[in-house]
């Protein structure tokens, strides 16, 4: 189901990837993993709320932006991106730290671009901002022996400004306090719990995020990221802010 937002066409195609579609240009955050792209993906709870899984070699984006080495997807991101395409990835995405069978970032036939935290950069005129995520050390959302899944340093999230339209993904991340200080029209929060934001955690954020349109991600894709999508919606909407599904 795509879902239509201030001049933008919307899907999220599973796990964290999402296509955002303008007039312009055509940008996908972390194509890939767990075969949402392949058509091999199944739930590990039958009938749990997720897109269906599609077999999808569209070539067509002009940005790609990657968070971090987990969703980092080299097949994936051929899948998606155009002849002309800019890969934006958070600076410490390194293929010879992944343990799956992925291409180093600099080999792939496209322009790459490394950012950080805080930096800006505008791609096919696209502006494209690295924000920070992480799980908090005394968090909820740390191994047995306490070390964050996504400690500082490790991944991103990004803010995008597509024609005009503020677009944030926060990455796989904590809800912090510098969130609530983005300027999005559209916020698309992890809300699957274990290794990021829950659903109650991210239903506090977006009442604080206060955008126009809350779309969540992340969620269902397997047993650790399962939650119930439904009563996400019905706390943000009791929040006063408007919220939608893109489940099939």
């Amino acid at each position: 189901m795509t879902i239509r937002h201030e001049g933008l066409a919307v899907d999220w195609f599973g796990y964290a990837t999402l296509r955002l579609e303008s007039p312009t240009a055509t940008v996908y955050l972390d194509p890939g993993r767990y075969g949402v792209l392949t058509g091999d993906w199944e739930p590990d709870t039958p009938g749990v709320g997720h897109p269906t899984p599609v077999d999808y070699d569209a070539k067509d984006g002009d940005v790609v932006c990657i968070t971090h080495d987990h969703h980092y997807d080299s097949d994936a991101v051929r899948r998606v991106a155009g002849d002309d395409a800019t890969v934006v990835a958070f600076e410490a995405v390194d293929a010879d730290a992944i343990d799956r069978d992925v291409d180093p970032l600099d080999d792939l036939p496209y322009e790459v671009e490394r950012v950080a935290y805080g930096d800006s950069l505008t791609v096919a005129g696209v502006e494209v901002t690295a924000t920070a995520a992480y799980n908090d050390p005394d968090g909820p959302h740390t191994r047995d022996d306490g070390t964050p899944y996504h400690p500082e340093g490790f991944g991103c999230g990004f803010h995008l400004d597509v024609d005009g339209t503020g677009v944030f993904w926060p990455g796989d991340s904590d809800a912090l306090d510098s969130h609530r200080a983005v300027d999005c029209s559209l916020f698309c929060p992890p809300i699957g719990g274990s290794f990021t934001m829950d659903r109650h955690e991210a239903a506090v954020l977006a009442a604080g995020v206060e955008p126009d349109l809350v779309l969540p991600i992340h969620y269902n894709t397997f047993h650790a990221l399962e939650t119930d999508s439904g009563a996400f919606a019905a706390d943000v909407a009791s929040r006063g802010v408007p919220v939608v599904l893109d489940e099939s």
